[in-house]
């Protein structure tokens, strides 16, 4: 246990998160998603939903501020027009910890591809379908220092 990190990041997936490079990017995917055959790097979140996994890795990953899509979700039935309650849901968690990012909402085999080419997936325990979500890392400003 660490102050101000939240149990639910364990260690391989704070490594993984600390290791990544800015521009990289994470997925975080529902119990159905083909995560084994998919990852180069996999790291499993058994028995979590994805709302409380999206928030936890929220709380201390930055998200990129250099571009102007940084967060990314799967469609209902590849349409990027529907949008299920999860949906939802991950874009308040988003407002929340990312404020001024909108979550885009990526057709079927663009969010498929996206998620391959992901440094990492980390696959939840996930129920409700196309519950998946791609952050792209940003960096964290070195504090400013003051000159005399």
């Amino acid at each position: 246990m660490l102050i101000g990190i939240p149990p639910l990041l364990g260690p391989q997936l704070l490594a993984t998160l600390r290791a990544m490079g800015h521009g990289d990017e994470i997925a975080i995917v529902d119990g159905n998603y083909p995560a084994e055959e998919q990852a180069r790097r996999l790291i499993r979140a058994d028995g979590h939903p994805i709302i409380p996994v999206l928030d936890a890795v929220l709380s201390v990953l930055p998200v990129d501020e250099a571009v102007p899509e940084a967060l990314f979700r799967a469609s209902v039935k590849g349409d990027p027009a529907l949008a299920d309650p999860v949906h939802h849901e991950m874009e308040a968690v988003c407002a929340k910890r990312a404020p001024g990012h909108k979550v885009i909402a990526l057709a079927g085999a663009d969010f498929y591809a996206r998620v391959k080419a992901a440094h990492a997936i980390i696959a939840t325990s996930e129920a409700r379908l196309y519950a998946n979500i791609i952050i792209r890392k940003g960096v964290i400003n070195p504090p400013e220092t003051k000159t005399q």
